[in-house]
């Protein structure tokens, strides 16, 4: 399994060596932040077995996909998923200038931190209404433009970092060996579509129309190119 480790911690503990060492040594294990136990090997032994040409088990490079989830997998999702950030950071931006949506019984508990209230009924019906005020109404292009402004501006609490700077290492290492060994990589996640294809390329290496996932507060169709509602 992976290190123990959050991947600015394992950063600031691994020296600095040329790159002919470091390349060298990710051909020789190419998950060097994984502990050496049966995790770790048993995917670089599935992966050596399904890409072996002649083995009963080999898989053509057309049909290998690897499909990850996001929040809790491929970054943390302490103390609430990122895009639930974005929303609550989205929240204390425009309600000191929108009375109407500052009225609003759902915002106010945001604004409170009151999660408890935002979760509660079967379907949390507070944090999809919340997550519906914050993502509709805007053409995808003003959409992208304020998930890209709030990721240049906003800081983990805990880590002090920009959000998009805390992905795992050894997820990332994991992704980029499959990758190299012709598989092609895709996130399946309950949050939403939209916010992840802002950046799934340029932190995951994972294009946008590989990421599949609920378009909750941004209706799934658009009838003018360009613009959801």
């Amino acid at each position: 399994m992976p290190a123990g480790h959050h991947h600015e911690e394992f950063a600031r503990q691994v020296p600095a060596f040329p790159a002919c060492v470091h390349e060298r040594n990710l051909r020789s294990d190419p998950l060097p932040s994984w502990n050496d136990t049966a995790p770790k090997k048993a995917i670089t032994a599935f992966v050596e077995k399904v890409t072996k040409e002649g083995s009963a088990d080999f898989v053509p490079p057309t049909e290998r996909i690897a499909v990850f989830d996001n929040d809790g997998t491929l970054w943390p999702e302490a103390p609430v998923p990122f895009q639930v950030a974005y929303v609550f950071d989205e929240l204390k931006r425009r309600a000191p200038s929108d009375p109407k949506l500052a009225a609003d019984p759902m915002v106010q508990a945001a604004l409170a931190g009151d999660l408890a209230k935002l979760l509660e009924g079967e379907h949390h019906d507070g944090l999809l209404q919340i997550v519906a005020l914050t993502h509709a109404g805007m053409t995808t292009d003003d959409f992208n433009a304020e998930v890209q402004a709030w990721l240049a501006s906003a800081k983990h609490p805990r880590f002090g970092k920009p959000y998009d700077q805390l992905t795992y290492q050894p997820m990332q290492e994991l992704l980029r060996y499959l990758r190299a060994n012709g598989f092609k990589t895709y996130i399946v996640s309950g949050g939403g579509a939209d916010f992840m294809r802002v950046w799934s390329d340029r932190v995951y290496g994972i294009p946008p129309e590989q990421v599949v996932a609920r378009r909750r507060g941004r209706h799934s169709s658009c009838a003018t190119p360009g613009r959801c509602s």
